[in-house]
């Protein structure tokens, strides 16, 4: 009455598509933590281990399959990675890559600018704590640039909008920190 190769078919198909998520979450895994790596390692000037960090989740991106899964875990990864890579390309070259350069979709770059605000945040309090009050301006410029892209955005209520209010809030924060250096006329 049943196929019986249908079922086995269909066992099979259920099987490599089980394992192929598997290995999807465990790749996006192991990019989140390279991610949160590339930050930490500049954050404490260490360009040199960033760098070893950022070869490493080049490869990892390339591998990771762009599958539908019943979790955002691989979106999640993909933001991350923006994240990482903006941040250390704004630290060693001054840029910010462009999402065509990561080669990641609109949505995965634009949630990585928004958490990227929040390593420019904690990246301009470490140069005031260190005296470099010209560099914390320019991160506030910055944020305020990258807000100023995100003001032109008809973003519809859903995770990129609330993400895209945080960059807001980072901004505050640059200001303040900037009303009070020029308060002490450090700048």
């Amino acid at each position: 009455m049943l196929n019986k190769k249908e079922f086995k078919k269909i066992r099979k198909e259920i099987s490599d598509s089980d394992a192929k998520r598997e290995s999807t979450i465990q790749q996006s895994r192991e990019i989140i933590s390279l991610s949160k790596r590339i930050i930490y390692a500049l954050h404490r000037n260490d360009i040199k281990s960033a760098s070893s960090y950022v070869k490493d989740i080049e490869k990892k991106k390339a591998t990771l399959e762009h599958v539908s899964l019943d979790t955002n875990i691989n979106q999640t990864a993909l933001q991350e990675y923006a994240e990482a890579l903006c941040y250390y390309h704004y630290i060693k070259d001054k840029k910010i890559p462009t999402k065509d350069s990561l080669k990641i979709s609109n949505e995965s770059y634009l949630m990585g600018l928004c958490d990227l605000t929040g390593e420019l945040v904690r990246k301009a309090v470490n140069e005031v704590i260190n005296k470099n009050f010209k560099k914390a301006f320019e991160i506030k410029n910055l944020v305020e640039e990258i807000y100023g892209e995100f003001l032109e955005f008809n973003l519809r209520n859903g995770e990129l909008r609330r993400k895209s209010d945080q960059i807001k809030w980072n901004l505050k924060k640059l200001e303040d920190v900037v009303f009070e250096l020029k308060l002490k006329g450090k700048l």
